[in-house]
């Protein structure tokens, strides 16, 4: 059976909050950009499973109002089950904790798509966690169109 996961597209204006994992051996996609997220424990649905990790990485979680958070895709490899939620982060990124990874970024769709973020942390360029392009190509809007939050 494949593990199953809950990730978030965060969406602050027209760009992303993106997690750069830590360095860590044994961890999935160390040292590269992922979504904030994580593994569903025993009996979580994937909506809780992603409220708690979002409160563990970044001491935040959206709102409970009906399409605070909003179920975008499923992802299915070999390996795992990733469902994928889209949510806004209406607050500054300053205002975020980050708990959990070396950094956080808001980056605009184009600098996804290139595969590579700049780590202000970090001082350098580090690459998408595998999988997760093929997952941005699905869910950002068309080259050159604005992110619609509604869509």
């Amino acid at each position: 059976m494949a593990l199953e996961v809950a990730l978030a597209m965060l969406q602050s204006g027209d760009r992303w909050l993106m997690q750069l994992r830590d360095d860590v051996p044994g961890i999935v996609a160390p040292g590269c950009w992922g979504l904030f997220g994580g593994h569903l424990d025993p009996g979580e649905t994937p909506e809780q499973a992603l409220r708690r990790e979002l409160l563990e990485e970044i001491n935040w979680q959206p709102g409970s109002r009906p399409g605070a958070l909003q179920l975008r895709m499923r992802h299915r490899n070999q390996r795992r089950l990733a469902h994928v939620f889209w949510a806004e982060v209406p607050i500054p990124l300053s205002e975020l904790q980050l708990l959990e990874g070396q950094d956080m970024a808001l980056v605009h769709a184009e600098e996804l798509r290139s595969g590579l973020i700049w780590s202000e942390r970090l001082g350098c360029q580090r690459p998408l966690a595998d999988g997760l392009q093929e997952v941005m190509e699905q869910l950002l809007p068309p080259h050159g169109v604005a992110a619609d939050p509604c869509s």
